[in-house]
């Protein structure tokens, strides 16, 4: 009996929980869109996640073959590693969580630059973009690579948000997965890689 008693209570305080934290959620991301989203500059911003995600891996793997220069490979193989485990663990999440985007979910109170119907949560845009730049932060430790690259991502994040295609909480949940994935691409071409 007392089983059941707590199984309600935790159901209720969860679901007002969530209902806080989706109501959170939308008012962020409702002071941060505008009615009129076609700012080119956070377009570009959202629109390099994907090339200049593929683009510094691609890059440093042509210099690391043709220079015969193995750590710069292997730092590829890593980086192309965690974009890869980022997307698999992106996709992965959109499909189990099944959130609808802001605008579908919200119309006439979100506006989004251009209409997308796919899922709203982890933001792929942020994943890739924050698992470039932590991989790039973990091999090149200077601050004139790991600020620009953080900026980078961060702006990446940011304009997701700003042209209304997701919520701050798929942005954030983007960036950490990003991150997370990086690192592990990172420890596991140590242990391949001695």
């Amino acid at each position: 009996m007392r089983f059941r008693f707590f199984s309600v209570v935790a159901v209720v305080l969860c679901s007002i929980r969530l209902s806080y934290a989706q109501n959170i959620d939308i008012d962020i991301l409702k002071a941060v869109n505008p009615a009129d989203p076609h700012t080119a500059i956070w377009r570009g911003a959202s629109n390099s996640a994907y090339p200049v995600s593929a683009a510094v891996p691609a890059g440093l793997l042509i210099y690391g073959l043709i220079k015969h220069d193995k750590p710069t490979q292997i730092k590829a193989y890593e980086m192309i590693g965690g974009i890869v485990i980022s997307a698999a663990f992106t996709q992965g999440l959109k499909i189990t969580t099944d959130r609808q985007r802001p605008a579908d979910k919200y119309p006439g109170e979100v506006f989004p630059y251009k209409i997308e119907h796919g899922k709203s949560f982890p933001s792929g845009h942020t994943s890739i973009a924050f698992a470039t730049a932590t991989s790039l932060a973990l091999e090149y430790k200077k601050w004139y690579v790991v600020v620009p690259a953080y900026m980078w991502a961060t702006s990446v994040g940011y304009s997701r948000m700003y042209l209304g295609e997701h919520y701050p909480s798929d942005v954030l949940g983007g960036a950490i997965i990003g991150t997370g994935s990086a690192i592990l691409s990172h420890w596991l071409t140590k242990k391949i890689f001695k």
